[in-house]
């Protein structure tokens, strides 16, 4: 089953409890239809509320120390709330449940083409808010629908270099630009390991677990198996995050930007993103979904790519 097919069915089951509660309120307690409706929608974003906060909760069990210059307050804790959920809502009920593959070529673009590559139980609609800046700035660019959902890491390869091959031929560039987001950036680094470096420009990923994130022990899937951090002090990453680690030279450390968030509520502890040799950018006050939305991320994941010429 796709992505894109779960979300679908999961936004059914929502409308179908919305429903019935809106039934049984109507029916047995004489609630007006409107006002019946308008609790059954309550109760399916209050559930949705509730995933959302035990996903913080979790995160901040794990949570490295942010630094000072990224306290946040009351205020500002409320806004990286509501940001991480409303960008979670869109992402899992609009973007993504219409989600699918897609390229776009700009034949007179001064600037490298662009793979992006989607994170874990996610598909290409999460890069609903990038691609508008791409196309606003004539970057060619594709997506790439990473399947089965809860797959092997490095069983996504093969259609990672399917779609930088076929980029490149309709580009006519001799390199390309790789942004990913969470598990993404691991099937960049994956997808280095095999196939090089010397197609890629530069990799961008963005909240990317690099040692491993502590709520990957609740995932379902070979890929979470590969995100989990271990127990063990010494080496808590993963035997594939460990082996992924030694074959990584410090040229290719060196093409990695890694942009991650000290609130991330996802991969935990945060600094999980910091990636030793590669160029590290600091965020705080957003969440793991919203660093895809973010203006502010956005405008620097579009800077990296803007550095980057058509040709070397």
């Amino acid at each position: 089953m796709s992505t894109r097919t779960l979300l679908q069915l999961l936004l059914v089951v929502q409308a179908a409890a919305l429903v019935a509660i809106a039934f049984a309120l109507h029916r047995w307690l004489g609630a007006a239809p409107w006002l019946a409706a308008l609790a059954g929608l309550a109760c399916v974003v209050v559930v949705r509320l509730a995933i959302s906060a035990n996903n913080f909760a979790m995160a901040a069990r794990y949570a490295s120390p942010a630094p000072a210059c990224f306290a946040l307050g009351p205020l500002a804790r409320l806004r990286l709330f509501a940001e991480e959920f409303g960008a979670s809502m869109l992402a899992s009920s609009w973007f993504m449940a219409r989600g699918s593959a897609a390229t776009r070529i700009y034949p007179d673009s001064c600037n490298a083409p662009v793979l992006l590559l989607h994170g874990y139980v996610a598909n290409s609609g999460y890069w609903a808010r990038l691609t508008p800046l791409l196309d606003a700035a004539r970057i060619s660019h594709a997506t790439v629908d990473l399947e089965p959902m809860i797959g092997d890491i490095d069983g996504y390869v093969p259609a990672v270099e399917k779609a930088a091959q076929a980029l490149l031929a309709a580009t006519g560039s001799d390199k390309l630009v790789v942004v990913a987001h969470s598990m993404g950036g691991l099937v960049a680094r994956a997808w280095l390991r095999r196939h090089g470096t010397a197609r890629v420009a530069r990799v961008i990923t963005l909240g990317t677990p690099h040692h491993g994130t502590s709520l990957a022990r609740f995932g379902l899937g070979a890929n979470a198996a590969q995100m989990r951090r271990t127990a063990d002090a010494d080496a808590p990453e993963s035997a594939w995050l460990r082996a992924l680690a030694a074959s990584e030279s410090a040229a290719t450390r060196a093409l990695i930007t890694s942009i991650y968030s000290y609130h991330d509520n996802i991969v935990s502890p945060q600094t999980s993103s910091r990636l030793p040799g590669a160029r590290n950018i600091e965020f705080g006050g957003m969440g793991h979904v919203a660093l895809g939305s973010n203006p502010r991320v956005l405008a620097e994941v579009m800077r990296e790519i803007g550095a980057v010429p058509a040709r070397a």
